[in-house]
C-alpha cells in the first residue's frame, strides 16, 4: 500500500495519542522526530489511522497511546487497549506488527507490549474513542443506536476471543 492510498477504516484500527507527550518523547537512541514520528509511521504504512488529542490524563505515565479496534475488531469484542512508555524502537515496532495483524478484538497482544499495558476501566476506554472524536465507541449492539443498526457481536468470525 503506498502511502497515498485510503486506509480502510473498517479493518483499519485507529491510535489516539496525546500530541505533547508523543512530540516530547524519545527513545534510547532516537532518531529525528522521536515517538511521534515513528507513530505517524505506522499511520503512513496504512497499520493504524493516527488521531492526536491534546491530552489524555495520564501526564504521570509518559507517552501514552490508545490503541482503538477496527469496526471489525469491535464486533469481534475488541476494546480500546491503553498503553504507557512506549518510545523507542523496540516496542513501537512491536505495536506496528501487532497493528498489521489486525489489533485489538483481532489479534493477540504481543508479550512485549504486556507490560506497558495500562489498566482501565470498560467506560474509560470507551471514554478515549469519544476524546478522538470516534463515533461508535460505544460496545456494538449495545444502546438504541447499536440496537436500531443492527449491529450484532457475533464473535464467529473473529480471530481470537476478545480482551477485557
Amino acid at each position: 500500500m503506498s502511502t497515498t492510498d485510503p486506509v480502510p477504516a473498517a479493518t483499519t484500527p485507529a491510535l489516539t495519542a496525546c500530541s505533547l507527550c508523543s512530540g516530547e518523547t524519545l527513545g534510547d537512541g532516537d532518531a529525528p522526530g522521536g515517538q511521534m514520528a515513528r507513530l505517524r509511521a505506522i499511520e503512513e504504512a496504512g497499520l493504524a489511522r493516527l488521531a492526536l488529542v491534546e491530552c489524555l490524563d495520564e501526564c504521570e505515565r509518559g507517552d501514552v497511546v490508545v490503541v482503538r479496534p477496527s469496526p471489525h475488531g469491535r464486533r469481534c469484542g475488541g476494546r480500546p487497549v491503553w498503553f504507557e512508555q512506549l518510545a523507542g524502537p523496540e516496542r513501537s515496532e512491536a505495536l506496528a506488527r501487532w497493528l498489521g495483524s489486525g489489533g485489538p478484538g483481532v489479534a493477540s497482544l504481543p508479550d512485549e507490549l504486556a507490560p506497558v499495558r495500562i489498566e482501565r476501566s470498560r467506560d474509560a476506554d470507551d471514554d478515549a474513542g469519544s476524546a478522538a472524536g470516534e463515533p461508535g465507541t460505544a460496545a456494538p449492539g449495545t444502546g438504541a443506536a447499536g440496537q436500531a443498526a443492527g449491529v450484532t457481536t457475533d464473535a464467529s468470525a473473529c480471530c481470537i476471543p476478545a480482551h477485557h
